[in-house]
């Protein structure tokens, strides 16, 4: 188990295998043919989050329909938590 920095830490303060540690507890699971991306499922919508070399890349699907947001890593994991989880 890797331990994580406290959620207000900057994602650029994680490794990252805490990132991945962290987007597994969320629910989210690796895509195998890319690394960089994990899909999330909600009963509501789903999303991927890519793991981008400048930024954190959201894309909520629902209904159809596709919200894409790009978050800074200096965004804390609570917020970043918080912002993901909220769905579009």
């Amino acid at each position: 188990m890797t331990d994580l920095p406290s959620p207000e830490t900057p994602l650029y303060h994680h490794p990252l295998p805490a990132l991945e540690h962290w987007l597994g507890e969320l629910g989210a699971s690796r895509q195998r043919a890319n690394s960089c991306l994990w899909d999330l499922h909600r009963p509501e919508w789903s999303a991927q989050i890519e793991l981008e070399v400048e930024e954190l890349k959201v894309s909520w699907h629902r209904d159809g329909q596709v919200s894409v947001r790009h978050f800074p890593y200096g965004l804390s994991r609570a917020d970043a938590e918080a912002v993901i989880l909220a769905g579009p």
